[in-house]
């Protein structure tokens, strides 16, 4: 189903509907519209820190210790 059918077919039955249950559904969508802007926000953020540069030092670093410097060994 091709997306201005999905439109046609949610229009006609909203306006099946009684006043408060339309409203309902408005709401609903203006919910929906909201989490899928967080979403691509967040995804822009995530975008934005992984191809940032500000950690790149720590791939440098060089190793402080090594498995010879551990006391215990845990293998789970």
């Amino acid at each position: 189903m091709t997306r201005q059918a999905i439109i046609e077919r949610t229009i006609k039955a909203i306006n099946q509907l009684p006043e408060e249950k339309a409203e309902a559904i408005s709401d609903f969508a203006d919910f929906v519209t909201k989490r899928y802007e967080e979403h691509l926000l967040m995804q822009g953020i995530q975008k934005l820190t992984s191809d940032s540069q500000t950690f790149d030092f720590l791939h440098n670093e060089e190793d402080l210790y090594s498995v010879d410097d551990l006391k215990e060994v845990y293998n789970g």
